[in-house]
């Protein structure tokens, strides 16, 4: 919409205060004010992730399946400005574990990931952005932190309590690991070494015995209190007759500090002017915690009491007075009493408030210091915007010393909503963030033709979508469905489309338990919510760039398809311009494009769609054929994985906290393995080698060891071929080779598996996806010593391949003039969610049903009447099942529902 489109709009409705109607002047600031807000809402359109979930943690050898929704604007429309999605999987050392790249079409995607036996368990992260969302920071992508267990390799589980006490003046942290097997049977008497982790600097090691309960007690004190506030603790227990199994639990805390912090409504306090003053009392973990105090004056009188209501947060309204200064004597959870300063007040200026106890109002409030009014030519403005989107203006004279105005809420979407008061020179004075609930939500009806079903028995969930006008609506729903009684939700700590898409993602900053004001909204929450504003209004821009017309650039633009660039320069290093370039690629079948440099050597194809893995080679010649030209590709990875900003919700006890869904896990595993169905590795007891020279590889991934192998070729025999089939054949003994796959000479029918970096690849990858120049090993598993660790899929054999690390580019290699191979990140091709179908005859009815998610389905979409559907099978465990879905409409009105049902 144009400035002055949207300028006129809100002169209109300003008749919500009279004191406030204006005529605004070509120069007027406020005009400037919707004209520059208007300009950076069009050129920084805001994009959004957000995904849906099966379950909100997950055990080694399941699978993580997830929906995108990308949103754009202040009105979470589906967005057709980035057609690439990034999804990313993080362990506890913020080490990206896994990255895939989504294909996304009209904001939608969707895609899954497997999660192998032998992951650790501890807390990870997935995290999804676009290209674009780059721009803005990482802190407004999604990054979602939850825990993953494993009972299927592992036999030693821990839980462990901490306590904080000073010793000589320092803090000293106390831990009682308890150490237990997966019945919880404790690990008595049996020897343990420690490492604390505390940075590269600060470890601590030692040793202890754990007691007949199975705990283990160690302390240890934090040597830089002000610079260390968390760390690791690394243990290794030996729990039978030479084995041994090594834990890692993270110490979220190193003391049992409170930070107690007060923020004034609007952003100040002004001597004489009543005002709300937020405070928030957070511990060394992150998390809040609740205290409770008094406010006293410089003369230790008494002025008014405080308590924190939720999470730490809580207000108090206090007029201060000229000659005062004011502190709080805040009494902690322990008993003990800490004081701080609250933020001086000034004998000069404004105070902004916004109540919204009214269900269909905001009351706006103005006050000014006495000096302002007895000017009398004091001219100030308001705006409130949400996202940069205009939805209210206004602007009057200071003749006295408060000033109201009435807003309805229905001139706003749900959602953050920010209130910005300006001097007559355009100036921001004060500001304060409201949170707005309005009845604007998807009205979902999920229903069932019973309430009670029988394990193993069919059925059909009915979906049936409108607006708020009881309109039916045609949108894109996503569905999952869980067995409650083994997948305990706490439903307050979710990650749901209402918290991430209207609070989380336009806040910078941890938010505790964010579904727990979208739950069951009362009036106790909606004042809850307003603490939550008042102590954490933090927004995506800042005025002074806007009102300056000085807008960051857009460094990163939106991904429209995959493409390959880089640039073409002499061996001396110069540009070559109009070089000619040559794109093959014959992974899948044979494919070619041609190109021409521009004047600075660079080139790029654009428009590519290709899967994952596959392997391409540039070709580049000057313009008049030569050769001698040297290929600089522009290999664009990950980006680094940073800090997790949700760090208070790692749970220090994983394996304690999911122990009944673990015990699930490992029967379901059991299960499996018992009829050969899943993607699984054995993890044999014992294997015995004789004979046979053990190589310390670092990097390799051999369950064996690396290094234990029936054979071992180094990088340096895999330096003089353009493909690795001809770098291997003659040299892996008692292999053979054809069309890129290996072939063990005892199973000539069948290829040999491919574990490339720890990864098991797929049926149809072959050999030529990878470039000989960037490998470090190839071990070669060919006898049943070696190969039986992975199972059935390892019969005919196995290669364990490992490529090199560090150093250098490894993504791609010119091992000839103006030729390189290149394997560039492409499309995740996602899988389909299997579930057993007991109505057709091949299933096979002996096999327990054990799943925790029961049915997934990421593609819903109602038909124009608002309605689909969807059908499964329950699993064999009785008890409740829940129903979530989540969607957008075309409009971008969100919605959720929950619907429980029971198997009986």
């Amino acid at each position: 919409m144009k400035p002055k489109k949207i300028l006129t709009g809100l002169i209109a409705c300003l008749g919500v205060a009279a004191l406030f109607a204006f005529a605004p002047k070509d120069d007027d600031p406020i005009k400037k004010i919707v004209t520059q807000l208007s300009k950076w809402l069009d050129d920084n359109p805001q994009e959004k992730v957000y995904l849906q979930m099966d379950k909100p943690y997950y055990a080694a050898g399941e699978d993580m399946w997830f929906k995108a929704y990308i949103t754009i604007g202040e009105k979470h429309q589906l967005s057709a400005l980035s057609s690439v999605l990034n999804v990313e999987l993080i362990d506890d050392r913020d080490s990206i574990k896994r990255a895939i790249k989504l294909p996304v079409s009209n904001g939608i995607t969707w895609g899954d990931f497997a999660l192998p036996d032998s992951l650790h368990a501890g807390n990870y992260r997935i995290r999804a952005y676009t290209n674009y969302m780059r721009n803005a920071g990482n802190e407004y992508f999604f990054d979602k932190t939850l825990a993953i267990g494993n009972a299927v390799n592992n036999s030693v589980f821990t839980k462990v309590a901490y306590q904080y006490s000073t010793q000589n003046g320092q803090q000293k942290v106390s831990a009682a690991i308890t150490y237990t097997d997966l019945n919880g049977t404790p690990y008595a008497s049996k020897e343990v070494s420690y490492e604390v982790q505390l940075d590269a600097k600060n470890t601590i090691r030692g040793k202890g015995i754990t007691d007949a309960g199975g705990v283990l007690n160690i302390s240890f004190t934090n040597p830089q209190p002000n610079t260390l506030n968390s760390g690791r603790i690394v243990t290794t227990i030996k729990y039978a007759d030479k084995k041994s199994a090594a834990q890692t639990l993270p110490v979220k805390a190193l003391s049992n500090k409170v930070d107690v912090q007060f923020f004034p409504e609007g952003g100040s306090l002004v001597n004489g002017l009543r005002c709300k003053i937020g405070f928030k009392a957070t511990g060394a973990d992150g998390l809040g915690v609740d205290v409770k105090g008094i406010i006293k004056d410089n003369a230790n009188n008494d002025v008014v009491r405080m308590g924190a209501s939720h999470f730490g947060m809580g207000y108090l309204v206090m007029a201060p007075e000229a000659g005062k200064s004011y502190k709080a004597v805040v009494t902690l959870p322990d008993g003990s009493e800490t004081t701080v300063a609250l933020p001086q007040a000034t004998d000069k200026g404004f105070t902004l408030s916004v109540v919204g106890n009214d269900p269909d109002n905001l009351i706006m409030k103005i006050g000014a210091s006495q000096d302002i009014v007895d000017k009398g030519d004091a001219e100030i403005s308001v705006v409130a915007q949400q996202n940069g989107k205009v939805y209210f203006a206004a602007k009057t004279k200071i003749t006295k010393p408060s000033f109201a105005a009435t807003i309805p809420k229905s001139r706003f979407p749900s959602g953050i909503v920010q209130f910005t008061l300006f001097s007559a020179t355009g100036e921001p004075l004060n500001e304060r963030v409201v949170f707005v609930q309005n009845n604007d939500l998807l009205k979902l009806a999920v229903s069932t033709e019973k309430q009670s079903y029988a394990p193993r028995q069919k059925v059909k969930i009915d979906l049936n979508a409108k607006d708020a006008a009881d309109k039916p609506i045609i949108g894109s729903f996503s569905a999952t469905v869980i067995d409650e009684s083994k997948v305990p939700v706490d439903e307050n700590s979710e990650t749901t489309i209402l918290s991430n898409l209207l609070l989380t993602s336009d806040l910078k900053g941890y938010i505790e338990k964010p579904n727990y004001y979208f739950n069951n909204p009362t009036d106790e929450t909606r004042g809850n919510l307003d603490a939550l504003m008042l102590t954490q209004g933090y927004r995506r821009f800042a005025w002074k760039q806007i009102l300056n017309d000085v807008f960051p650039p857009m460094a990163y633009q939106p991904e429209k398809s995959l493409s390959i660039s880089g640039t073409i320069k002499t061996s001396g290093g110069k540009p070559v311009a109009k070089a000619k370039v040559m794109l093959f690629s014959t992974s899948g079948g044979f494919f070619m494009q041609d190109s021409i440099a521009d004047d600075q050597g660079r080139f790029a194809f654009k428009n590519l769609v290709f899967k994952d893995s596959v392997r391409f080679l540039v070709q580049a010649r000057t313009p008049k054929g030569g050769k001698d030209v040297e290929i600089f590709l522009d290999n664009v990875g990950p980006l680094p994985a940073g800090k997790n900003k949700n760090a208070p919700d790692i749970q220090v006890s994983v394996s304690n906290a999911m122990s009944g869904y673990l015990q699930n896990s490992k029967s379901q595993y059991n299960e499996q393995l018992k009829y050969g169905l899943g993607d699984h590795v054995t993890a044999l007891k014992e294997v015995v080698i004789t004979e046979k020279k053990k190589t310390v590889m670092e990097n390799s991934n051999n369950l064996n060891g690396g290094g234990n192998a029936d054979q071992v070729i180094k990088s340096d025999a895999l330096n003089s071929c353009p493909t690795l089939e001809m770098c291997l054949t003659g040299r892996a003994n008692f292999v053979t080779f054809r069309d890129g796959m290996a072939y063990s000479t005892r199973s000539p029918n069948t290829p040999m598996l491919i574990v490339l970096d720890g990864m098991t690849m797929s049926e149809d990858f072959t050999l030529d996806n990878i470039t000989p120049q960037d490998v470090e090993s190839v071990e070669v598993l060919r006898t049943i010593g070696y190969t039986a660790i992975y199972g059935s899929r390892g019969g005919a054999g196995v290669l364990i391949i490992t490529t090199k690390r560090g150093g250098s580019d490894t993504n791609y290699i010119r091992y000839a003039p103006g030729i390189s191979t290149y394997a560039p990140k492409g499309y995740y091709a996602s899988r389909i969610f299997y579930a057993p179908k007991y109505d057709d005859p091949k299933t096979n009815a002996s096999v327990a049903d054990l799943r925790t998610t029961i049915c997934w389905k990421p593609n819903l979409v109602t038909d124009k009447d608002g309605k689909t559907s969807f059908e499964f099978f329950n699993a064999d465990a009785k008890g409740t099942y829940r129903v979530v879905v989540e969607g957008i409409d075309n409009d971008g009105n969100l919605g959720r529902m929950v619907y429980r049902y029971k198997v009986e």
